[in-house]
């Protein structure tokens, strides 16, 4: 088979609606291609869609293609990709191609069958069910007393989902034999937090212990009030600053959305520090870095403030990343759209596995810091946990 043969058998079975999933892998190229791509069939605004979902070693993109637009996405992966696994109703193909991009297919048959149900059909896919009654949400005033979202509050609750899915994922990094300490740290008006609780224990069974932390008196005497109406008895809420919190010796999961600038810092800092299994953070504000790049080789971007602080702010969130895999994390930064409807939708997420750091990212992390001229909060923050790595 021709390369553009195995082009159009594919771009025909996915425009027949076919494909249950896929995965593409093995780049020709290491530098900027992503490690695999996963694909999978989505329902968009009522349009059948091939999502795309490149895999780099910290991020992922998605991408959406209509029908219409697929095969130019396939012929693209099919120049940069040695593998494929395709898996169509009724058979899954596995493709290998060559340097020479001579095309080898092994086909076996299989028992799949063409989705009813696709993956962005969010109605029927909510990990909390929009047609159930959920008393936390009601309480919070997303949900009518009969259950019905309220008109203003659906992206609330898409919101408070797409959490809940972050949440679903890192399962398998926390314990099982002992009850789930969990600390938000700026919790705010708590519409994830409860979510967080009702998640892990009234749909799952899990024993938890959450405190929600936050500066705001007002807003916690409420969320408190709160909890306890609901009877959630393994959920409570403090007054108190992340730098003065003390009360927690070992700590299995830190929640810390839209904490200030180092206030992020302080959280993951504390995370490492109390052996956190899963981190789920969405940064802030971030002010620290920018008042430290004066290397001359930025000065290009730097001597337009507005530039600055949007380098600053994406280079302050990777250099967290990357401090966390160099303390044993597997971290990735992932889109989320959060409560406030902001520009500032990006979630770090780490899983704790205890790996040691790559000596080539050693290496990177250095050299960026070095072109940086700056050692930012969290670097210091963590330099106990650091010594013998950047030191």
């Amino acid at each position: 088979m021709e390369l553009q043969e195995l082009v159009d058998e594919i771009v025909t079975r996915m425009r027949g609606q076919q494909l249950r999933s896929g995965v593409i892998s093995q780049p020709r190229l290491k530098t900027e291609t992503a490690g695999k791509i996963k694909l999978k069939p989505v329902e968009i605004k009522g349009v059948y869609h091939i999502q795309f979902e490149s895999h780099f070693d910290q991020t992922l993109r998605h991408k959406n293609y209509p029908l219409e637009e697929v095969e130019e996405a396939v012929a693209a992966c099919l120049e940069q990709y040695r593998q494929l696994q395709l898996v169509w109703a009724g058979e899954t193909v596995h493709i290998q191609l060559s340097k020479k991009k001579k095309v080898s297919i092994k086909r076996t048959a299989n028992d799949e069958q063409a989705p009813t149900v696709l993956s962005h059909n969010r109605k029927k896919n909510y990990v909390l069910d929009p047609d159930t009654i959920h008393p936390f949400l009601v309480h919070l005033g997303v949900q009518a007393k009969d259950g019905k979202i309220k008109n203003q509050k659906h992206d609330k609750f898409k919101q408070i989902n797409r959490f809940v899915e972050f949440v679903e994922d890192s399962l398998a990094y926390l314990p099982t034999d002992r009850p789930l300490k969990i600390l938000d740290f700026g919790s705010g008006k708590s519409y994830l937090t409860f979510a967080l609780y009702h998640y892990l224990r009234e749909m799952k069974g899990y024993e938890v212990e959450i405190t929600g932390l936050d500066l705001k008196k007002d807003v916690i005497a409420h969320c408190e009030k709160l909890a306890r109406e609901l009877n959630y008895d393994g959920l409570h809420f403090k007054v108190g600053d992340i730098a003065d919190y003390n009360d927690a010796q070992q700590v299995d999961m830190v929640v810390t959305l839209h904490a200030c600038d180092v206030a992020t810092d302080l959280a993951l800092g504390r995370a490492v520090k109390w052996g956190a299994r899963v981190i789920l953070s969405v940064p802030c504000c971030q002010h620290e870095l920018f008042t430290q790049l004066e290397s001359p080789a930025l000065s290009v971007m730097t001597r337009h403030g507005l530039i600055k602080e949007r380098f600053a702010s994406l280079a302050t969130d990777s250099i967290r990343a990357q401090v966390l895999d160099l303390v044993g994390y597997d971290t990735q930064l992932v889109e989320f759209v959060n409560l406030e409807n902001t520009p500032k939708n990006i979630l770090l997420r780490a899983y704790y596995t205890g790996a040691t750091p790559k000596p080539e990212m050693i290496v990177e992390t250095k050299a960026f810091l070095e072109f940086l001229q700056a050692k930012p909060y969290l670097v210091r923050e963590l330099d106990d946990q650091l010594k013998g790595v950047l030191t």
